[in-house]
């Protein structure tokens, strides 16, 4: 597998992932939401964090520093 190769899966992998993620943000908010509207605080505010904790990870996805740097021949 060439370095373009890796590049190209690296890249669909943290597509998928970012998708994931941003379904599960979805997920969350509306059931923070809905948590909300009915007047459970306590659910609403863990539907909150974890709609948080999906945003950091989002945030993570991408080329790292160590994916940029050229492999020498």
């Amino acid at each position: 597998m060439t370095v373009v190769d890796k590049r190209m899966v690296v890249k669909a992998v943290a597509h998928e992932q970012r998708s994931a993620l941003l379904e599960e943000i979805s997920r969350h908010e509306s059931a923070a939401q809905a948590a909300a509207h009915d007047g459970d605080l306590a659910e609403s505010a863990r539907s909150i964090l974890q709609m948080l904790d999906c945003e950091r990870r989002v945030g993570g996805l991408g080329p790292q520093v160590l994916q940029l740097i050229k492999p020498r021949a």
